[in-house]
């Protein structure tokens, strides 16, 4: 198994894993809102502000995860880490966190100082997220699990709170997705 930074992410075999995947766990409904996501962040995101990261074994895509710019009023380079995908067969074997590991330290050789998502603190916790507020920093949107905001410091620096509004790709910026 191996892990890449996909230089020209395929937008279709990205939208059936995530469609799949997501079928698999959250029913088909949430499976098809997420696979369009998948899909439309490549197509409507400027390439300086989108990085697709899969998990490869041999040559089949296995998993995937995304990272979107996140901006705030502040000069502090930030992306989202969302969403992320493996494949059923392969969940549970630790592919998920290393594909994340992997995904983190790439962002942060190429200066990316922090790093947020919005999910389960349980998992994300394992590999250095923190629960964060709103009041710490913004999210793009009103949160319907605020519990879920999460940031990691990618540098030497800790967590420290940046005042003012932040704002996600376009594709991102819809109430129901957040």
């Amino acid at each position: 198994m191996n892990f890449i930074l996909l230089k020209q992410p395929q937008a279709e075999s990205l939208k059936q894993l995530f469609t799949l995947t997501f079928s698999d766990s959250e029913g088909p409904e949430e499976g098809k809102v997420v696979g369009q996501l998948a899909k439309d962040l490549i197509e409507q995101t400027d390439s300086d502000d989108i990085y697709v990261f899969a998990a490869m074994d041999h040559e089949e895509l296995i998993g995937a995860i995304y990272f979107t710019r996140l901006r705030f009023e502040s000069d502090k380079i930030a992306f989202l880490l969302a969403p992320v995908a493996i494949r059923t067969d392969f969940q549970g074997k630790g592919v998920g966190q290393k594909l994340i590991k992997y995904g983190l330290e790439t962002m942060a050789e190429g200066g990316v100082s922090l790093a947020f998502t919005y999910g389960d603190p349980a998992f994300y916790g394992r590999i250095g997220f923190e629960r964060i507020t709103t009041e710490q920093f913004s999210a793009p949107r009103e949160l319907s699990y605020p519990h879920g905001w999460l940031a990691k410091s990618l540098s030497q620096h800790p967590l420290d709170s940046i005042t003012g509004s932040s704002r996600c790709v376009k594709a991102f910026d819809k109430p129901e997705l957040w």
